[in-house]
């Protein structure tokens, strides 16, 4: 059986040339239509962009968390040998030395001269776990740079403030002019 280009043809109603012209418009549509896809490829083809993009996303957020872990177990392990580097020896202390831990009240036992040189500055404490050392004020300054809750400073700089109603209760008193300080 032939197709009906064919018949047409051979029955003289058309003529090769417009049988031609046809068959090229016919190629011309079905090259169109192939190059544009249809609305449900594009559909896919989009959801499939987006998925792409969202895994992409919390690989990111994933990859960022690890990095911070990295990094924050990085700085422990340094202020650690910070700390087993440079940590005073407290193994003879006999004076209790009391310091303030956030709203704690803790109690560690040092040497005179320690006590001395906490007092003024020239040594800090350390939190260090659950333990505490003793360590110079410049590397427990290093320690404050990479983690600032770390470090317990003991050195008292703040006068006390006295309220109006002091300051005037005081107003009263004349100081005596033979008196020594």
């Amino acid at each position: 059986m032939s197709s009906l280009q064919e018949q047409l043809l051979k029955a003289g109603l058309t003529d090769a040339k417009a049988a031609k012209a046809v068959n090229k418009e016919k190629r011309k549509q079905a090259k169109a239509n192939k190059g544009h896809a249809t609305p449900a490829v594009d559909e896919i083809k989009h959801a499939a962009r987006q998925a792409a993009k969202e895994k992409a996303d919390r690989a990111k957020v994933m990859n960022a968390e690890r990095d911070a872990k990295a990094s924050q177990k990085a700085i422990n392990a340094q202020i650690a040998q910070l700390i087993a580097t440079h940590q005073e020896s407290r193994a003879t202390g006999d004076v209790s030395f009391n310091f303030t831990d956030g709203k704690k009240i803790k109690k560690l036992l040092v040497t005179p001269r320690q006590q001395a040189r906490l007092i003024s500055g020239l040594l800090k404490i350390v939190k260090h776990g659950d333990a505490y050392a003793v360590i110079p004020a410049p590397i427990a300054d290093k320690i404050a740079q990479r983690d600032p809750n770390r470090v317990i400073n003991c050195q008292s700089t703040a006068e006390p403030e006295l309220t109006e109603e002091e300051k005037d209760w005081y107003k009263d008193f004349e100081i005596p002019d033979d008196l020594d300080w």
